[in-house]
């Protein structure tokens, strides 16, 4: 595959292709599954993203939306043709956060909470492991070393020379405090958690226990957004059997909200620093 075709994100950008001339032709997406004999789930799910859509659903729809223009059935069916592509993840098989890497892969910038552990993108190789081993008791050694494998391959976005991921990482004491692995490897993923901070595109920021209450206690959430302005941003919530990815500007709005007063409401990058030098101490003074 090209490595400049994504097929996450090209189904995006298509979806919402579809969405805008369905409701330039003034249809529900009820209306148009009865025209096509399909349901009305199929038609959302290939107007968000979730679902891959042949050349033959594209031409159907342009059908049903009377669109003349043989250029833009072409570019859509183009479209559809790369979104059918595979994305590097999948050599790893099956991966089931594998929409969400799609969208990690093209993201412009990243904006995480994270209350329990060490974000994804700035852990070590070995944390990974333990944390992964920790939390799917029942996987193989194989299952395992490929999500480490996968973890590893996602943080090349922080590696690149050019246009890195920019990154906003607000973590919760409570990552910093729990140990994964024992207490050496924690002080390794701490100093490598205060290394990478210093990247002039990664941003670091601790939110410790004595700030009480605050506006990400319900939990987890990222936010993404993209280079193209036609590439709406996405608030990421993980979930344990499925996760929620929403795009309505009113949720992105409020999560961004939510967003800032974390940030307001954390140690700033020096005092993280200090606050996350501190714990490794207390590890290697504990050993």
């Amino acid at each position: 595959m090209a490595s400049n075709v994504n097929p996450t994100v090209r189904r995006r950008r298509l979806g919402q292709e579809l969405r805008r001339l369905r409701e330039l032709k003034g249809m529900t997406a009820e209306q148009v599954a009865e025209r096509l004999l399909v349901s009305q789930s199929k038609i959302s799910r290939l107007e968000n993203g979730r679902r891959s859509i042949s050349q033959r659903d594209v031409r159907d729809l342009c059908g049903v939306y009377e669109v003349e223009d043989d250029r833009v059935v072409e570019s859509l069916m183009q479209m559809a043709k790369d979104s059918r592509q595979q994305g590097w993840w999948h050599a790893f098989g099956d991966i089931p956060y594998s929409v969400y890497i799609g969208l990690e892969t093209d993201a412009e910038s990243l904006r995480v909470y994270e209350p329990q552990v060490i974000p994804g993108l700035l852990q070590t190789h070995r944390y990974a492991e333990a944390l992964i081993a920790g939390a799917l008791p029942e996987s193989t050694p194989g299952e395992i070393e490929k999500r480490v494998n996968v973890r590893t391959r996602r943080q090349d976005r922080i590696k690149a020379q050019d246009a890195p991921l920019r990154l906003w990482a607000v973590i919760d004491e409570g990552a910093l405090r729990r140990i994964v692995g024992n207490r050496q490897l924690m002080i390794e993923q701490l100093e490598h958690l205060i290394e990478q901070s210093q990247l002039p595109h990664v941003t670091v920021q601790v939110l410790p226990f004595d700030m009480g209450a605050h506006p990400g206690i319900s939990g987890h959430y990222a936010i993404l957004e993209f280079p193209d302005a036609s590439d709406s941003s996405v608030v990421y919530i993980e979930g344990v059997t499925s996760d929620l990815y929403l795009e309505k500007a009113n949720d992105v709005a409020k999560y961004s909200v939510m967003y800032e007063h974390l940030r307001a409401q954390a140690l700033n990058v020096e005092q993280t620093r200090q606050f996350i030098e501190g714990i490794a101490k207390e590890y290697a003074d504990a050993n």
